[in-house]
């Protein structure tokens, strides 16, 4: 079989014909398509495509929450060899507009949660477009597609059904034969956490290749796999290890419910959870912790008995696993495993129930996860195996795994491909020495669409420099440290990467939920929190806190409180430690364009527009985080509704 996702397709079609491959929730329940569906669908909207003049190579952009229909609208582009251009929903009309004009896309298949956004985007779009509409047809859209031709507005129901009349199976065919390794899947815009995004060109065989890699590293057996997905179809990390690797296996895909948006996506997920039992989940780091915060706050509501066996057991279960690679010390498990296998049975499993009974694990990606969160899931019976990537390789270069897997690293590199350290001469790095993060292999990318020069810059011989530094540890695991633009830098210039410190406080307080630490080469290190308002409140409450001084003493000693753990003592210089703060009231998110569709922090961004804060933290008198402006931000929190940071 040809290395491509088309081939893929048709193969799953044939082995897996009645499986569920993609589903979303309606009124009705959950609307099921089988793998044979999608294939007929699939060819069906590339029949429509070809027919209303597509070429080879052409774009068609997907612009939609996740859906089976966004499943139909990528694979039929790339069955009538055209080329998919998958954007996030989050964009700003402007933003559209830029990937629009510049990868040239002739067809914008648009989602109900995006529409809007689409219609304003319209305008700017300096190439003659079709816009097909993947959710319902009806009244309200025939009156908001108005304003375009009727021949150049049509629900994806419409495509579908002329793409059935006069079906040209002789050019599918030839078309599907010609289709090469080579040949593009998808131009991907990266949403750019240190400046501006960059078409990464992937092709059949980067996908084919990574997606084999994965699902052979996770021992996935076909037919028994299914998954909820909750992170974006446009982002590499679901593309690959959801929608492609589900073609390898037969997974069933069942999509969040984003009928509601993000707030009502949240809402809903207990339940989704419960309706579909996935086997594993994708996750990213601020996810995770999203998930853990929960936990924690319902073992704390209900107090005694349960969250004296839960803290023990989880104390235990941390004890009795050691870092997942190496078995801590008999003595040390024959201790740990009686309270550990207690909490299990009483607490830990009534936990697990509640992401549907049947969850072997998580699969982490997007960005670092600290070590305590993965040893937090990992007592709980629900192990993240969390790895690292980047677009530009498809995504996956390497992941821990059930087979092997140690807390604090990002596995082990993928076999099909290589990873090279080097150093700041240019040389090998040796075993623990911190360097570049360079990869060679069949998921490394083509180039940047239109953009030579970067491609110059990132891909020498073959060989990718991802711009991220880390290093290969004793067991030849991968520790990534951060990025190389994203570096925190002393007035004598010394550089270090602020990810795993941001990380440590995230997880060390309870009342922080998010927060971004600068330094460029300034004197010392200064940080911007998003509070986490009902952890602050509660914790007000519970001590009978009124006054904002006390309060503010009160979240400083619980932002700095992960110092006095010992295992971050240990780890982190003290200059590179905020020595003040800003408290700021609304969060990094992506309606604000702070946060990328993977909830990583846009720095750049983040840092462009509260520049006053972080140069007032450099004034006289800013470095004391119990100054007026934290005071100010504190009164203004408890004058508000009881709504927690989101």
């Amino acid at each position: 079989m040809k290395r491509t996702v088309t081939a893929a397709l048709a193969q799953a079609a044939r082995a897996f014909p009645d499986r569920t491959y993609a589903a979303r929730k309606t009124d009705a329940g959950w609307l099921s398509f089988s793998y044979s569906e999608i294939h007929a669908m699939s060819r069906r909207f590339a029949s429509w495509l070809l027919k209303s003049g597509l070429r080879k190579g052409d774009r068609v952009a997907v612009l939609a929450e996740g859906s089976p229909e966004w499943i139909v609208a990528e694979m039929g582009t790339l069955l009538a060899a055209g080329v998919s251009v998958p954007l996030s929903i989050q964009l700003m009309p402007e933003e559209i507009v830029f990937r629009m004009n510049h990868s040239g896309a002739t067809v914008l298949a648009v989602g109900g949660a995006a529409l809007e956004k689409a219609l304003q985007a319209a305008p700017g779009i300096e190439r003659p477009f079709t816009l097909v509409f993947l959710g319902e047809d009806g009244p309200a859209l025939r009156e908001a597609l108005a304003p375009f031709p009727p021949e150049r507005a049509l629900a994806l129901a419409e495509c579908l059904d002329r793409g059935a009349r006069d079906f040209p199976f002789d050019e599918l065919a030839r078309l599907e034969e010609e289709i090469s390794e080579d040949d593009l899947v998808s131009i991907s815009y990266t949403s750019g956490t240190t400046g501006n995004p960059k078409g990464v060109m992937l092709t059949h065989l980067n996908y084919y290749s990574n997606s084999q890699d994965a699902v052979r590293v996770f021992q996935i057996p076909p037919l028994e796999y299914q998954t909820l997905l909750v992170l974006p179809c446009d982002h590499a990390f679901a593309h690959t290890t959801g929608i492609f690797c589900s073609l390898l296996r037969g997974i069933s895909l069942y999509f969040a419910d984003m009928r509601g948006g993000r707030l009502g996506m949240i809402r809903s997920l207990p339940q989704s959870l419960q309706e579909t039992s996935p086997v594993f989940l994708l996750t990213v780091p601020s996810l995770a912790a999203s998930f853990r915060r929960k936990i924690l706050r319902d073992i704390d509501r209900r107090g005694g008995i349960v969250r004296t066996l839960f803290y023990m057991g989880l104390r235990a279960g941390i004890r009795y696993h050691g870092d997942g690679w190496n078995r801590p010390r008999l003595r040390t498990r024959i201790r740990a495993c009686v309270p550990y296998r207690l909490a299990d049975r009483l607490v830990f499993s009534k936990i697990r129930a509640l992401y549907g009974n049947r969850l072997k694990f998580f699969v982490g990606g997007g960005a670092l996860m600290d070590v305590k969160l993965q040893e937090f899931f990992n007592a709980l019976g629900m192990p993240v195996y969390q790895g690292y990537g980047l677009t530009e390789a498809s995504p996956v270069v390497s992941t821990n795994s059930p087979r092997a897997h140690k807390f604090g690293s990002c596995g082990k590199i993928l076999p099909g491909s290589s990873c090279e350290i080097l150093n700041s001469g240019g040389y090998p790095a040796g075993i623990g020495e911190v360097g570049e993060i360079c990869v060679r292999g069949p998921n490394v990318m083509k180039g940047y669409y239109r953009n030579e020069e970067a491609t110059r810059e990132v891909l020498k011989d073959g060989l990718l420099r991802t711009g991220d530094r880390g290093y290969v540890d004793e067991d030849r695991f991968l520790v990534v440290v951060g990025r190389e633009k994203a570096l925190l830098i002393s007035p004598d210039g010394e550089k270090y990467s602020p990810e795993e410190i941001e990380e440590a406080m995230t997880i060390g307080s309870p009342m922080v939920h998010q927060i971004l630490l600068y330094n460029d080469h300034r004197k010392y290190t200064s940080a911007l929190v998003v509070l986490d308002q009902e952890a602050v409140r509660a914790a007000a409450a519970e001590k009978y806190l009124t006054d904002p001084e006390d309060i503010l003493q009160e979240i400083r000693d619980s932002i700095f409180s992960f110092r006095r753990d010992p295992y971050y003592a240990r780890r982190f210089p003290p200059q590179w430690l905020p020595a003040t703060f800003r408290i700021l009231e609304e969060a990094f998110s992506e309606e604000n364009g702070m946060m990328n569709s993977t909830q990583k922090i846009l720095r750049h961004r983040a840092l462009e527009i509260h520049r006053d804060k972080i140069e007032g933290m450099y004034a006289e008198g800013g470095d004391s985080p119990l100054g007026e402006a934290n005071l100010e931000a504190v009164r203004r929190i408890f004058r508000k509704t009881p709504d927690a940071a989101v």
